[in-house]
C-alpha cells in the first residue's frame, strides 16, 4: 500500500515540476540564441523546421520564433516545411502570423520529395518569398469530411470559403488567385518546376546555402517596409521546440489525443472495479485531464463527443449491474461511432483518415476483449458460488452501500455484496458493519457499535 502511495506522489509531483520544467527549458535556449548571435557582425538569417501534421502545438513554436528572430534582428525568417495537412485553426493562425510579423517570411517546401499539402499549401501562399526544392509539391487542399463511409468531398459553403481565403491570400502576395484557388476547389497539385512557371513560388533551391543564395538582393515590401536582404553567407541561427511545446504538439494531433483519452478512461474504469489501488485513478484522471485538452485544441463534431459520453457512462456502469457485458459492448459500438464523427478537420490529409479509424478498431477491439474477459470469470465466480458457502471466503467486514432494512448492499473488498441485517433493524448507509454470517451469496451483519456496545454490557 506504501509503495502505491509513493508511486502516486511521484506521478502528481512529476505533473507539478512540469510547466517549470518548460519554461527553464525555453528559457535557456533562448539565452543560447542570443549569446551566439552576438558573436556574428552580420544580420542571420532564422531558420525554423516544421515537419508533420500542422497543430496547435507547431503554431505556439512559430510565434515563438518569431519573436527570437525579431530579438536577434535577423533579416529573414525560413520556415522550412514537409507536412501532409493539419489543423484548420492552426494553420490560419499560422497564416496570421507570418503575414503580419514585421521580417520577410520564406517559406522553403524541402528536402526534394517534400509536400506541402492541404494546409501546407495555404501556408505556402501566405509567404513573402516561396521557395520549393526540385522534386516537391504542392496543393491538394480541398477540405474533407470524414463519416463511417469513409472521406468525402466537404460541402459546397466550406469550398467556397476556403477558396476565397486561398485566392485572397495569394493575390496579396502577387501570385495568381485563379490557380490558387484551384488548389482547393479542383485538388490541383503542382511538381516544383511546373509552380514555378505558372508564378507560384519564386524560386527554386535545392539546399538552404542555395535558397540564402537565390534569395540574395531581393527586395521585400512589407507592411509599408522595404526590406533589401543580403543573404549570401549568413550565419544560420536555429532554436528547438521546447519541451511545453514538443507535448502540445504531440497531445493536439486527433489521433494522439483519443488514444489518452481512452487510457485515462480505462485507468478510471479499473480504478473503480478495484477501489483501493490508487494509481490506476491517479493516473487515468490526469490521462483523462490531458486527453480533453488536447480534444480541445482541434474542430470537433458534437455528435462525436456526445456518442463518446455515452459510450464511456455505458462501460463505467457496467461495473455497477449485472449487465453481463451488453452495457460494455454496446458502449464500445458508441465509442466507435463517436470517434469516428469526431474529428472536422478539413485540412487534414485524405491519407490520415484511414489511419485515425485503424487506430479507433484498434482501441475499441482491446476494450472489448478486456471486457469480455472480465464477464467471463465473473459468470464463472458466480456458477462456483450456487453450490454453497464453502466454494468461496466471505468477507469479514465491509460498508453499507444503501440502507439495510433490512436488505440492502454492501461493499467489502471492492465488491458489492448483498446483505442483510442479523437482528432485522435498520443499518443506515455507510455504517461499517461485521459480517457475522454467510450463506450463499447473502451476507448477515451487524453495526460494528452495536457489537462494541455488546462486549461492554457483558463485561
Amino acid at each position: 500500500m506504501m509503495i502505491k502511495f509513493i508511486i502516486g506522489n511521484y506521478i502528481l509531483i512529476l505533473m507539478l515540476l512540469f510547466p517549470f520544467t518548460s519554461i527553464l527549458s525555453n528559457t535557456l535556449s533562448s539565452n543560447s540564441t542570443t549569446n551566439e548571435v552576438l558573436e556574428s557582425t552580420q544580420q542571420p538569417v532564422y531558420l525554423v523546421e516544421v515537419e508533420g501534421v500542422i497543430t496547435t502545438g507547431q503554431k505556439n513554436f512559430l510565434r515563438r520564433q518569431i519573436k527570437n528572430a525579431l530579438d536577434i534582428d535577423a533579416q529573414v525568417l525560413v520556415i522550412k516545411i514537409n507536412t501532409p495537412g493539419g489543423l484548420v485553426d492552426a494553420t490560419l493562425e499560422i497564416n496570421e502570423l507570418i503575414m503580419n510579423a514585421p521580417i520577410p517570411v520564406a517559406v522553403f517546401v524541402a528536402p526534394s520529395g517534400a509536400i506541402a499539402g492541404s494546409a501546407g499549401a495555404f501556408i505556402l501562399m501566405a509567404s513573402d518569398i516561396a521557395v520549393m526544392a526540385p522534386g516537391s509539391t504542392v496543393g491538394a487542399a480541398q477540405p474533407v469530411t470524414m463519416s463511417p463511409e469513409g472521406t468525402g468531398e466537404a460541402g459546397e459553403k466550406t469550398i467556397t470559403f476556403y477558396a476565397s481565403y486561398m485566392r485572397n491570400t495569394a493575390e496579396e502576395k502577387g501570385r495568381p488567385g485563379d490557380i490558387a484557388e484551384k488548389f482547393v476547389t479542383e485538388n490541383l497539385s503542382l511538381g516544383a518546376r511546373e509552380a514555378l512557371e505558372k508564378g507560384m513560388i519564386e524560386y527554386l533551391a535545392g539546399n538552404l546555402n542555395e535558397l540564402m543564395e537565390v534569395i540574395d538582393g531581393s527586395e521585400i515590401e512589407k507592411l509599408g517596409t522595404v526590406y533589401t536582404l543580403n543573404t549570401a553567407g549568413a550565419y544560420v541561427e536555429q532554436d528547438e521546440m521546447t519541451l511545453g511545446e514538443k507535448f502540445q504538439n504531440w497531445l493536439s494531433n486527433p489521433q494522439i489525443a483519443f488514444l489518452v483519452l481512452m487510457a485515462g478512461f480505462m485507468g478510471i474504469y479499473f480504478g473503480l472495479s478495484a477501489p483501493g489501488t490508487i494509481v490506476p485513478e491517479v493516473g487515468g484522471l490526469i490521462l483523462l485531464i490531458m486527453g480533453i485538452y488536447g480534444i480541445g485544441l482541434f474542430d470537433v463534431n458534437t455528435t462525436g463527443i456526445i456518442l463518446l459520453i455515452l459510450g464511456l457512462g455505458l462501460i463505467i456502469a457496467e461495473i455497477f449491474t449485472s449487465g453481463f457485458g451488453v452495457l460494455g459492448i454496446g458502449g464500445a459500438l458508441s465509442i466507435t461511432a463517436g470517434a469516428i464523427m469526431l474529428p472536422v478537420e478539413p485540412f487534414m490529409a485524405t491519407e490520415w483518415y484511414p489511419t485515425f479509424i485503424v487506430t479507433v478498431l484498434g482501441v475499441v477491439l482491446g476494450m472489448v476483449i478486456i471486457m469480455l474477459v472480465i464477464v467471463q470469470r465473473i459468470v464463472r465466480s458466480r456458477r462456483k458460488w450456487t453450490g454453497g458457502s464453502e466454494h468461496f471466503t466471505p468477507p469479514e467486514k465491509g460498508v453499507a452501500v444503501n440502507d439495510l432494512n433490512p436488505k440492502g448492499q454492501i461493499k467489502a473488498r471492492g465488491e458489492y455484496w448483498s446483505a442483510q441485517s442479523k437482528d432485522g433493524k435498520t443499518i443506515p448507509a455507510g455504517t461499517e458493519v461485521n459480517v457475522v454470517k454467510a450463506e450463499t451469496l447473502l451476507l448477515w451483519v451487524q453495526p460494528i457499535e452495536n457489537k462494541k456496545n455488546n462486549n461492554a454490557v457483558s463485561d
